[in-house]
Formats: structure tokens, sequence, C-alpha cells
């Protein structure tokens, strides 16, 4: 029987041990996921994928170089979130839809070959044995995400558009990374022999696994890297480092690239605010570590992990990790106007677009 658990205590970015696994009852109440975090807990720090000093995993220093046009395009970005401000429909934080299902598997997970419907032979090659469960389920909606981690080969596996039909596993387009544990968490030739940068599951070649909200993060009540942040308008034709590419379609000068990276203030003080809890988790990794506009999208969203590997929905209801709230209502009081675009370093990029059938 497959494993597919997806809270990792260890693994690369943490301290402990690689592939020991966190237990958290992700249906518990609020205040019993409070009360283990005190008590069972204590300062434990969530597991993150990639290297301890990756863009995702480095906190941004107070001191760090803001870009000459920050105030223009966050006061833009701010005027485009606050006319999507909706009780249902944005700004969001994608979960059980548009967000990316993360299968833990062991060493001895069978394998089996996913087809790459166009494309690359080395893509191909790298995918040709994949420890992919036989019951994985793609995120819902048209993306169709997934990610397969095993820690003890420290490789994962990231799928576009993928779909278990009457000829197996096959998906559009995606990656495949090895020694997850010293990569940035960007796609380029270092990830798997014969790599590319116009590898990964993002059209940004970001890591579907960079900036995810994990339901370890929320558990242990502490986000300890950087956030993915997708946007309707993504600049056409530039990207910033650490992005390699892009699907923008706006002309505007003032709107956002993929790769920029944002954050809020370092001064801004966030108690002050009183904020919901997991804005409140949000807004802290934000203003430490920052977030990175990963790809483009119907609604400005940030993303948490898809809990469809558990069996369970941990963030509705109550007793969930959103406390009866939706995710728009949650953002309603995130401080958007306070973010900083930090130094952008552009690149010229035609439009990507990704295979298609």
């Amino acid at each position: 029987m497959p494993v597919i658990l997806c809270l990792v205590v260890a693994g690369c970015g943490g301290d402990r041990d690689r592939g020991q696994p966190l237990a958290v009852a992700a249906g518990a109440k609020v205040g019993q996921r409070k009360s283990s975090y005190h008590s069972g807990f204590g300062d434990a720090v969530p597991f993150r994928f990639f290297s301890p000093t990756s863009f995702w995993n480095e906190p941004v220093p107070a001191n760090a170089a803001i870009d000459p046009s920050s105030a223009a395009i966050v006061h833009q970005f701010d005027e485009e979130v606050f006319a999507s401000e909706s009780p249902t429909s944005g700004p969001t934080i994608n979960t059980v839809r548009w967000s990316v299902p993360v299968y833990t598997v062991p060493a001895n997970e069978p394998v089996v070959r996913v087809k790459l419907r166009e494309g690359s032979p080395s893509l191909q090659a790298a995918w040709d044995a994949v420890p992919l469960p036989s019951n994985a389920r793609p995120a819902a909606g048209t993306d169709k995400h997934l990610v397969v981690w095993q820690p003890s080969s420290d490789r994962l596996w990231e799928f576009w558009r993928l779909e278990n039909g009457s000829a197996g596993w096959e998906a559009t387009w995606g990656g495949a990374m090895q020694n997850v544990s010293s990569n940035p968490g960007v796609y380029g030739p270092e990830a798997w022999p014969g790599a590319s940068s116009l590898w990964g599951g993002s059209a940004s070649s970001l890591s579907l696994a960079g900036g995810l909200i994990t339901l370890e993060d929320l558990a242990v009540g502490k986000i300890n890297h950087a956030l993915n942040l997708s946007i309707p308008n993504v600049r056409e034709g530039a990207y910033s480092s650490p992005a390699q590419r892009d699907d923008g379609s706006s002309t505007s000068p003032l709107a956002l690239p993929e790769g920029a990276h944002l954050r809020l203030e370092p001064g801004l003080d966030l108690a002050a605010l009183h904020l919901p809890h997991v804005t409140l988790l949000i807004a802290e990794a934000a203003q430490r570590y920052g977030v990175f506009i990963r790809s483009q999208g119907g609604s400005v969203a940030f993303e948490a992990q898809d809990p469809t590997p558990t069996g369970t929905e941990p963030y509705a209801g109550r007793g969930g990790y959103f406390e009866g709230k939706t995710a728009p209502q949650l953002l309603a009081s995130f401080p958007w106007s306070h973010l900083q675009l930090l130094k952008m370093k552009l690149h010229r990029f035609r439009r990507y677009r990704r295979p298609v059938r």
C-alpha cells in the first residue's frame, strides 16, 4: 500500500533526520493545534524544501535594496487587489482546487511510466520510472498539478495536466529534480540529466513545491520560507531572477513580472493589525522571507497544500485552519499596500507557451 504522508519533519532544508514523519491530526480543532504546538511541538521548525540557502528559505535583510519602480508598481498592484476583493473570489488562498497535492513516498514505492504528451526526450526519460502511487489524484482545476516527493532518494517529480486514463498516466509538462536538498528550487541544467530552464510545472520554472504553505506549517504555527503568489496581470516578455521564463500577457510597464520578489515593510507592526491567525502567519512570512510571483492565474492567490492525499479537509469549518472563514475573508485584512518590491534583475523573454495537445 503506498505511503501518502504529506507532513514530513526532515529532509532538505531541515535539521532533523530525513524521512521521519510528523504525525499531525489534520482534523484537530484550532485550540488543540495551538496546545499541541506549545506542549508537543515545542520549538519545532517545519520541514521545508530545497537548500537552506535557497531564495525560498533565506530571510530578506532589513536593508535589502528596493526597486526604483517599487512605489508605482505596488500602488498599481494594490489597486488591482482592491478591485478584485470579494468574499467569495479573491484575493484568495488556493487549497482544494488550483493547488498542489504532495505525495510523499517511501523508497520501495513501485514505479510507473508517466507519458509526456509532447516535447523533451530528456523529460520523458526522467518520467520513465516515477514512484507515483496508483491512487494519486492531481489537483482539481485545469492545471491538474501534482508533486511526488521521495525523501530517501532526495528526488521530486512535478506534473502539469496529469491524468490517469485507459493508457495509463500521462501529463502535458512538468519536471523532475534530483538532489532536492541542495537545489535552489528552480529548474535549470543541474536539476536532472538533460534538464533545462524550460522544465517545471509552472511557466516561470519555479518549482511547484516552492512557496507552498504546507499542512505542517499550519499545524506547527510557523511558515519559515517565502510564499508564492499567482496574479492575473503578469508582465509580458520579461521575467526577474530567480524565474527563468514567463507566460505573462500584460503590456503595462507597471505589471509585475514572474520572479518578482515582494516583502512587507520590515518596520510594520503586524501584531497591532490584529489579523486572523492564518493571515498573521502569512504576513509574518511575507515580512521575513517575502513573496515571489510564480505564475499567472485567474485571481490573486497564495497557495496552500492540497490535502487530497490525507483524505481530509482541514481548512473548512470552525475547527479548521481557516476558523470558519473563507480565504478571501482572511485576506481582506492583509496589508497589501505595505508591500515593497525588491530590486529586480530583469531579463527579456518571448512569451512562453507550454506544450499543449
